[in-house]
């Protein structure tokens, strides 16, 4: 284990400088290389308000692809896992030794804003704050992933009415130490979207969460259909296993479009239809119909779309169908296969 001192950065001077001046960054990272240089001269690269000090924490989940090197040569603080457990572990790893009041996270594949931890740590000067959730951005040229940057904005302006919320996502995420340690952390196991889980856990317990919009890390976000598909049932499979825990949020949660939920059920309807066309020629009809009803509903979403990229704009009822799909896919998979009881 190499481990590094608190880093000094540049500081901002601020009216608001906070009383609190320990934060750590924590980094869960598995075969990152290509991306890792990146995003830890990018956390070293913080330009703090004055008096706070930063340290940064990258945990190596068993890679095999020189991420350790990559991480000893930046000098930041690294945890080895010998064997992969996954990115819950790797995360409660980090905060079992971090010295922060405050704990950030993000991942190996984003590249904080240079004003990051300061956005992130501003709204805990609120004492009743307990957690708050920033932004993603790319620069991506690829048609899926400016769509999956439209897909976020779009979830970010459900974000924005809402001055409390319940849904964090951990590539820019922040947190009070001592809640996330009396709550026990991350849910090992839970191996994908285990922030959704702790987030509604939180929420659960009557922690207050906001949305901090002005914290931004820029992303290599998924750049193929096969890819972002792939992605999708992941997180409906796991979906469906926190559902479990926490039913109400099958209603509503501050992070889900409320159409999607009708998207889902309009697509699973609509292929429904067409495989009892086989023996039912007039099943053919209802499909039809089924399918015009989703493509209505994509309508705020297209307006939105064709204001900043009339491409993504044009491709969006597709890949919004097969965003439904996958979701579907994923989650009748997860309520088919509940995890097994410990």
């Amino acid at each position: 284990m190499v481990v590094a001192t608190f880093v000094h950065t540049q500081h901002i001077l601020s009216a608001h400088s906070l009383t609190f001046m320990n934060v750590s960054i924590i980094i869960p990272a598995l075969n990152a290389h290509r991306t890792l240089s990146a995003c830890l001269q990018a956390c070293q690269s913080q330009m703090l308000p004055a008096g706070v000090q930063l340290e940064i924490i990258l945990v190596d989940d068993g890679s095999t692809d020189g991420t350790q090197e990559i991480a000893k040569a930046a000098n930041v603080q690294l945890i080895q896992h010998p064997n992969q457990r996954g990115a819950a572990a790797a995360r409660n790893s980090g905060l079992a030794v971090a010295q922060g009041e405050i704990i950030l996270f993000t991942d190996a594949d984003c590249m904080p804003q240079p004003n990051w931890v300061a956005e992130m740590i501003r709204p805990f000067q609120d004492a009743t704050i307990q957690g708050c959730k920033g932004i993603y951005a790319t620069r991506q040229p690829e048609l899926v992933a400016r769509f999956v940057q439209i897909e976020y904005e779009d979830k970010y302006d459900l974000l924005r009415t809402q001055p409390v919320i319940d849904f964090i996502d951990t590539y820019s995420a922040g947190y009070r130490a001592e809640v996330l340690k009396a709550v026990g952390g991350f849910d090992e196991a839970i191996r994908y979207v285990e922030d959704q889980e702790l987030s509604f856990r939180l929420a659960a317990a009557g922690h207050k969460m906001v949305f901090q919009e002005t914290a931004v890390v820029y992303h290599q976000h998924s750049n193929s259909l096969r890819r972002y598909v792939r992605k999708k049932v992941m997180i409906g499979y796991w979906k469906a296993q926190i559902m479990r825990r926490y039913p109400e949020r099958v209603i509503k949660d501050s992070h889900t479009p409320q159409v999607l939920k009708l998207q889902m059920g309009l697509v699973a309807l609509s292929l429904g239809t067409l495989a009892a066309s086989i023996v039912m020629p007039l099943a053919f009809v209802a499909t039809i119909l089924l399918l015009g009803l989703f493509l209505l509903t994509t309508f705020p979403f297209l307006q939105k779309a064709w204001r900043k990229d009339q491409t993504v704009c044009l491709a969006s009822p597709w890949l919004l169908f097969c965003r439904a799909l996958a979701l579907g896919i994923g989650y009748a998979w997860g309520l088919a296969r509940p995890l097994a009881k410990k």
